[in-house]
């Protein structure tokens, strides 16, 4: 079995293991007052101290959550309820290409009155300033767009957004779940109010996450999950202190792993299929993307009969892990213009440091062997 899916949750490091193990001889509280309690709490505090440290930003900065999804609630629904605006008179900027639960958030948001601009990106999938700057009104108060496009893999030009935002004193949402730990991003240079970060994306354990809210003691954050106290009063519950090591020896280890994903893989699957006659289209190929997301249209492939008879092959996705069972084709697919029939025959292939050449070769010739 060939694994083409680290986006959807990147194979465990055994650093990370190492640690989550370690962490779960600890088995005192970290909210504890006593010695168990208090020693715990300060290695929280110090995979805390390396996340802030990551992003530039501080450690008190830094709430932990159970992943990607709950943070994109605490800051989008947060920033929402505490701007004391009216629903009425809240307008929100989204993209058309935002993970689902992003967009599940705002499809919500609607229901209760806010007006939300969903922006359509340019052909290769990326939000640029322009298309940006035609939504915006005098009542955008927060837009949210994501750092790297879990389905296509491209770069949005966050810190180019950053700077409009700022000037116009909206605040700037990023979902940086396939970016974090994989392109360097500073978050005061960016102008980044809130960031979504997990931990699976790099390596590490699924289950925990973090958000960074600029200034988080000075803000009006509502918190989504109330509780008692933890996490400066913003996100109730016992942190789950293993898990959080977890993320840390992730973040600590990831990059030399990262470092490891052959940059030419690419370029083999496409000489590979061109060599076997088969029709190819690589999605956002002209646009600025990570090197471990590979969009693929295969038009000459039946994707019912491909994805049954390649299953015990390789693990890969249709669109992504969210929707990769559903009926209806790819939203992002679509926002660039695909149609059913194309979208449902578009794989996306993630690479770790554990693909090798000879993987993609073998993905190549089950493509030719079972195209129409």
């Amino acid at each position: 079995m060939i694994y083409f899916d680290s986006a959807a949750s990147y194979p465990i490091l055994p650093e990370v293991l190492s640690s989550i193990e370690e962490g779960f001889k600890s088995y005192a509280n970290p909210s504890s007052s006593h010695i168990m309690g208090l020693a715990l709490s300060q290695k929280v505090e110090d995979v805390r101290l390396q996340i802030a440290d990551s992003i530039g930003a501080l450690p008190s900065e830094v709430v932990f959550t159970s992943g990607a999804t709950e943070s994109n609630n605490l800051a989008i629904k947060g920033a929402v309820f505490g701007s004391g605006k009216p629903f009425s008179e809240i307008h929100l900027v989204t993209s058309q290409a935002e993970h689902k639960c992003v967009l599940n958030i705002f499809s919500y948001l609607e229901g209760l009155g806010c007006q939300v601009s969903y922006i359509k990106p340019n052909a290769e999938g990326v939000i640029t300033l322009q298309l940006l700057e035609e939504v915006v009104t005098e009542n955008t108060i927060l837009v949210s767009l994501m750092h790297v496009n879990n389905e296509l893999g491209v770069i949005n030009p966050i810190q180019d957004i950053g700077e409009f935002c700022f000037d116009k004193k909206i605040k700037l949402h990023t979902d940086a779940a396939q970016s974090f730990g994989k392109i360097d991003i500073d978050v005061m240079d960016s102008y980044v109010d809130f960031m979504s970060l997990t931990a699976h994306k790099i390596g590490g354990p699924k289950g925990i996450g973090a958000l960074y809210i600029q200034a988080l003691r000075t803000s009006n954050i509502v918190p989504v999950i109330h509780g008692a106290g933890q996490e400066e009063g913003l996100r109730g519950g016992t942190l789950p202190a293993p898990l959080i090591l977890g993320f840390g020896a992730a973040l600590s280890s990831f990059q030399n792993s990262y470092s490891k994903i052959n940059a030419e893989l690419e370029a083999t699957l496409l000489k590979g299929l061109q060599a076997k006659g088969v029709r190819c289209q690589i999605n956002g190929a002209n646009a600025e993307r990570v090197k471990h997301i590979v969009s693929v249209t295969l038009p000459d492939t039946n994707p019912v009969v491909f994805m049954r008879n390649t299953e015990r092959d390789f693990c890969l996705a249709q669109g992504s892990a969210c929707s990769s069972k559903e009926i209806e084709p790819s939203h992002v697919l679509s926002s660039i213009g695909l149609g059913r029939d194309l979208a449902s025959k578009t794989y996306r292939l993630s690479f770790s440091h554990e693909t090798t050449v000879d993987d993609i070769k073998a993905f190549v010739q089950r493509v030719a062997e079972l195209i129409e």
